[in-house]
């Protein structure tokens, strides 16, 4: 890629975006391994490492499955997927780093734990990839929300701890990106000397940092670290009030807090008549309900240390149903195990619906479906064209 200098005569290196360039960011997600004939149309856990319906063996890795879930998404004009992360499953930046190899402008949003992997391993482990992508690649900081996960990796600290863990490896991942010179580090929990790394980022100034979590102990990381926070599918009025939170935070940290961005996580229930939608809609709550039955705990979530996954369930016990067409039983069914808020119509009216969030302030959607395949190539039919239309119109609205 290049461009033309402001002087016409010498070609400049144009610095990619994993973001896109047209004001909104639509993000998917790719799994491993075909769902089993008792999952398909119900799925809820792609990448694994949470409740599934069917609970199949484990199976490994599927190449060709990757590479036909990655196309998909590219075919249907997504800008990122989103490989998952747990204490059991593959590893997302091989994963990404094969499908990558085999698609030309998909990027990809590699979910990473802190702590098992010295930060200054994983900056260089993302730069080089995202050099060999060409930019292609965002980093999506977990965490952690259950002790019990994190012991099958030999991790024993506890929650806050984990949080500080996390806060002191962004800083240090960041200063191997842009630091210049080698620097010594004494923190609480990485002592280096001398660090240092000659493979730089693609984009700049570094490749984007999303980070999710709602605890207080998240909420001030991310105000300081993150480049972009995750939402998980909220009411308006709860989005609005969390988007305007992390803003405080991020200006009390000495940040510009114009300068973070917010996505919205929901998984889209289309059809083409409005009742259509909502019929698809039980039909895939009675197989999760029916997928679950005795494997939660109603009321409790599947990790118990989420505070996002308890705010899921408390807007559950509130209604089924929010700001018309925001669909709370699947997250009550499965325990709030991930992203499982629903937004249930026809494709104008999620449309519409995400348009909603985008007003708010979130310019990124993480959307999948039940159906994962079938419905990624879907929601490229219309309802991504529609979203990106309705953006491309207050953009110009607002020029």
């Amino acid at each position: 890629m290049s461009a033309t200098s402001g002087n016409g005569s010498q070609p400049q290196p144009t610095v990619p975006s994993v973001y896109g360039d047209d004001g909104v960011t639509i993000i998917g997600m790719i799994g491993v391994v075909r769902e089993s004939q008792a999952n398909r149309g119900a799925t809820l856990s792609l990448f694994g490492g949470g409740i599934n319906p069917g609970a199949e063996v484990p199976s490994g890795v599927d190449p060709d499955y990757i590479l036909d879930f990655a196309r998909t998404h590219e075919e249907a004009g997504f800008d990122m997927v989103l490989t998952g992360y747990s204490s059991s499953t593959p590893d997302g930046f091989e994963v990404a780093g094969y499908a990558a190899a085999h698609t030309e402008r998909l990027g990809y949003l590699i979910a990473h734990r802190p702590g098992f992997v010295a930060p200054t391993l994983a900056a260089r482990k993302a730069a080089t990839l995202d050099q060999l992508t060409d930019g292609r690649i965002a980093l999506h900081i977990i965490t952690g929300g259950n002790d019990i996960e994190q012991r099958q990796d030999g991790d024993w600290l506890d929650h806050d701890s984990r949080y500080r863990r996390t806060d002191e490896y962004l800083d240090v991942m960041r200063r191997i990106w842009t630091e210049t010179e080698p620097f010594d580090h004494d923190g609480e929990f990485y002592n280096l000397q001398a660090a240092y790394s000659q493979a730089r980022c693609r984009q700049h100034p570094h490749v984007p940092l999303f980070f999710g979590g709602a605890s207080e102990a998240a909420l001030d990381t991310a105000s300081r670290r993150a480049d972009l926070f995750a939402l998980w599918g909220e009411p308006r009025a709860s989005i609005a009030e969390r988007i305007a939170d992390v803003r405080r935070r991020a200006a009390a940290a000495g940040r510009d807090p114009a300068t973070m961005r917010f996505s919205l996580s929901a998984r889209p229930i289309v059809a083409e008549t409005e009742e259509k939608a909502w019929r698809r809609a039980d039909e895939i709550l009675t197989r999760v309900q029916q997928a679950t039955a005795g494997r939660i705990t109603p009321g409790v979530p599947t990790r118990p240390q989420s505070e996002g996954a308890w705010r899921l369930l408390r807007f559950a016990a509130e209604g089924n149903v929010h700001d018309e067409r925001l669909w709370m039983p699947i997250a009550a069914a499965s325990g709030a195990s991930g992203s499982t808020t629903c937004l249930v119509g026809t494709p104008e009216q999620v449309a519409d619906a995400l348009l909603a969030y985008y007003d708010l302030g979130c310019s990124a959607f993480i959307i999948r479906g039940f159906d994962p395949l079938a419905d990624a190539a879907d929601y490229g039919r219309e309802l991504i064209p529609l979203v990106r239309e309705g953006v491309a119109q207050r953009r110009k609205t607002a020029a």
